[in-house]
Formats: structure tokens, C-alpha cells, sequence
């Protein structure tokens, strides 16, 4: 019996001493009552990576048309790196509107049948007038939810970052007045990946704003990618393209023959559905436009019938198809509101001005935010990022902010790269642990 006690009490410790269990998991979140379209999209969606009961989250906010799959890699690059520490990356409400059924299967043939044949459920503009009200306080309303929810009502830390346009609705959220309360005080850290406010994206102008918000009450609330004038389609391309490349990666590209896909997307010479999905993003063959698509991954085979790809650089493309192919959830916002983007550019400059009041937008505490600050540059902002951080730390109560230039890196390379060649994750890391300790 003494044995055995003793044999209880030795799995007793070592179940203490283990790490706590991580898991994966995706699903709806009570958003906030935007009083502006139906109730049930009054939810956004959050992926949970890491342990179950961690000390530290980290919410992250894709960027402008960016799904939360489409952080996942380097979200569950962060978790193995940082003990206590999980990350939960957020889907906007407009999320709700993809038909992604045809994924369900993961038959690339039958997505491709399904979502070029037009057979999926579509959602036009002038079908839900509503979302041409879904701005800035919306998406920081819905966003709150999350940050408190996170926060687990006080017992945990919660640093809030985002890429591209998510970095820049994190600064946002900072400075934003809710009620009297400012947001920062809901965080303890940010961290802006390729993103920002004060000049790190273009401002938007009185004129500007308005040609915008004439083009919503026209009914055009969704931006649009590539002006094919579907705003989905951009999104279901690469996820279709990612598909057939993380199944079929070396068979000949069922797409390259197809003629909805646009052609300066495509090969010149017969490629594989690997070749095909790194030739439309790698920075030196897909449009040059399209800076907010790119990636540093290789490039086509010298011979082969079909060429393939050889990866040469910072993300291999099987990473980058098994993170576009994935399904709940997806790596793009096929439906983007075209308010929200008004909004984040509106704020650019962090203080009240004569937009800020014409949008109904409330940057009144950037001079107060005190939280530590990480940001991080590739080559797609220029150093603008870098700029934008250093004017909001001068600006506000920021001492000693982290800022890292990559311009070795394009856009979408610091959320897919391999964990050996990113260097915001190596850089981002020792920022986090600090935080955690």
C-alpha cells in the first residue's frame, strides 16, 4: 500500500512538472452588437494554438484580405518557442459570408469545378448593404471581445499584434477611446509585423474619403484585389491553386490551362501545380502591383516537362500550399469591407482630425499608450513601418521600442517562412519571452 501511495505521489509531481497540453482549435466568438445588419453576424472567429490554460496570449489580426490560416505557421512557430504562451489569431465577421464547402472534401478537382464553375453561394455587395457601416469601431468592438476574453478576467497577460492591416488595427485598438477606458490598458504589448499607423500605410484624404464613402452607399462595400470584379475570387484562386499543389504538387497544373485564371499569374512554359501557385507569389514573377501577395520562395526549374519549383530562399512552397489549402481556418478574407480599409487609413495620424470626425473614429489616448512596442519591416513598407513605430513611441509613453528592418523579406514571408530563415520570428521571440517572464 506504502508503494503504491509513493507511486501515486512521484505521477502527482511529474504531471506538475510536464508542460501544459497544446491544441488546436477554431470556432465562433461573440462579437459585438454593431446595430447594423443581422444579429447572427454579430461573431468573429478565433484559431487557439498552444497550451490550454497559458500565461500569455498572443492575439494576432490578419492583414488587409488575410485569413487567420494564414498566420498559423508562424503561430505555431511562436508556441514551440515560447513556454507558456498561446496564440489565438482572429477572423473577422465578414468570415461568416464564405461558402467554403467545397474545400470540405480537399479534392482539388471538385474545389476547382465547384468554385470556377461558379456553383458556390455568392455574396454581393448590394445583398448586404450592412457591411458598408462594418468599420474601424466594429471591427474593435469584436476585437475587444476577444482581447477580454483572452485575459481570462485578469489572470493573464495578452499582448495584441497583427500583420499588414491587422498590425495597424492593433495600434488602433491602442489609441482607441472605448467609453472612458483607453485600449491599451486591456494589453500588455504589441507587436506589428510589416504594419502600423503614423505613415507605415497611405493616409486617407477628405476627397478620398468621400469618393469612398460614395462608392459604399453605390453599394460596393467589398474591396477587390485584382479588379476582376468579383472581390471572392482573389481568395478562392489561391486556395484552389494551394490545393491542387499541397495534393498534386509535381502533376501538370489543371489551372494553367484554365482561362479564369489570369495570365499574368501563369508560367509561360507547362509547370506543376507547385510551380504554378510559387510563380503567382514570388516577388519576381507575380505582378509587381500585388507587393501585398508576395513571397521570397525560389523560383521554376531550368528544364522539365512540366517545369517544377526549387526553392531558393526564405519560404518553401510546400509550406506556404498547406497553409493556403487549409480550411477552417482559410489564409484570405474573401470579402473585405471597403469601410474598414477607409477607417484604418483615416487613422493613420493617431489624433483627432477632420476625417477622424466626418468617420466617427476615436484616436484619442495614442500619447498615453505605455505598453512594449515590437515592430518589424520587410520590403514591401520601405521603411515605413520603421518610421511609423519610431513616431509613435516619440509620440507617446513607448521607451525603448524593438524595431527590426528585413528588407531581405517580402510581405507575406515573416507569417509563412521556414522557422531557420525568419528572421522576425527570431527576433520576435526574445520580445515575447520577455513579456512572459
Amino acid at each position: 500500500m506504502a508503494r503504491r501511495i509513493a507511486l501515486l505521489a512521484l505521477l502527482g509531481l511529474l504531471s506538475c512538472a510536464a508542460p501544459a497540453a497544446s491544441a488546436e482549435s477554431y470556432g465562433p466568438m461573440t462579437g459585438t452588437s454593431a446595430a447594423a445588419g443581422p444579429a447572427k453576424y454579430d461573431r468573429v472567429f478565433v484559431q487557439k494554438i498552444g497550451p490550454r490554460r497559458p500565461r500569455t496570449v498572443l492575439v494576432l489580426v490578419p492583414g488587409f484580405i488575410g485569413g487567420a490560416g494564414g498566420i498559423s505557421p508562424v503561430a505555431r512557430d511562436i508556441v514551440a518557442r515560447v513556454p507558456g504562451m498561446a496564440v489565438w489569431t482572429v477572423d473577422r465577421r465578414e468570415q461568416a459570408f464564405e461558402d467554403t464547402s467545397g474545400f470540405a472534401s480537399g479534392d482539388p478537382q471538385a474545389a476547382e469545378d465547384y468554385y470556377l464553375g461558379f456553383r458556390y453561394k455568392r455574396v454581393r455587395g448590394e445583398d448586404v448593404p450592412f457591411v458598408g457601416r462594418w468599420g474601424l469601431g466594429v471591427a474593435l468592438g469584436d476585437l475587444r471581445r476577444v482581447v477580454l476574453a483572452a485575459r481570462a478576467g485578469g489572470r493573464r497577460r495578452v499582448i495584441l499584434g497583427g500583420h499588414s492591416l491587422g498590425a495597424s488595427t492593433a495600434v488602433a485598438y491602442a489609441s482607441w477611446g472605448f467609453g472612458r477606458r483607453a485600449g491599451f490598458r486591456d494589453v500588455d504589448g504589441l507587436v506589428l509585423i510589416d504594419g502600423g499607423l503614423r505613415g507605415s500605410f497611405r493616409s486617407a484624404s477628405p476627397r478620398g474619403a468621400e469618393k469612398t464613402l460614395a462608392k459604399i452607399r453605390r453599394g460596393e462595400v467589398f474591396d477587390d484585389l485584382i479588379g476582376f470584379g468579383i472581390p471572392e475570387i482573389s481568395g478562392i484562386f489561391a486556395q484552389v491553386g494551394a490545393l491542387w499543389a499541397a495534393k498534386q504538387p509535381d502533376a501538370p497544373s489543371s489551372l494553367q490551362a484554365n482561362p479564369l485564371v489570369p495570365a499574368r499569374f501563369k508560367p509561360r512554359v507547362p509547370a506543376t501545380n507547385e510551380a504554378l501557385l510559387g510563380y503567382a507569389f514570388d516577388e519576381t514573377t507575380s505582378p509587381r502591383s500585388l507587393g501585398l501577395i508576395h513571397i521570397r520562395a525560389g523560383g521554376l526549374a531550368p528544364s522539365g516537362d512540366p517545369r517544377g519549383w526549387q526553392d531558393r530562399e526564405l519560404t518553401p512552397i510546400a509550406r506556404f500550399a498547406k497553409a493556403y489549402a487549409a480550411n477552417r481556418p482559410n489564409a484570405t478574407q474573401w470579402y473585405f469591407s471597403k469601410r474598414l480599409r477607409l477607417d484604418v487609413n483615416a487613422m493613420s495620424p493617431l489624433r483627432p482630425t477632420a476625417i477622424t470626425r466626418r468617420l466617427g473614429l476615436r484616436p484619442f489616448h495614442a500619447r498615453e499608450i505605455d505598453v512594449p512596442l515590437y515592430a518589424y519591416g520587410t520590403d514591401l513598407t520601405n521603411g515605413r513601418v520603421e518610421r511609423g513605430a519610431r513616431s509613435l513611441a516619440s509620440r507617446s509613453r513607448i521607451r525603448r521600442p524593438r524595431i527590426v528592418a528585413d528588407p531581405n523579406a517580402s510581405h507575406l514571408d515573416p507569417v509563412s517562412a521556414a522557422p531557420d530563415t525568419n528572421r522576425f520570428l527570431q527576433t520576435v521571440v526574445p520580445f515575447l519571452k520577455r513579456i512572459v517572464r
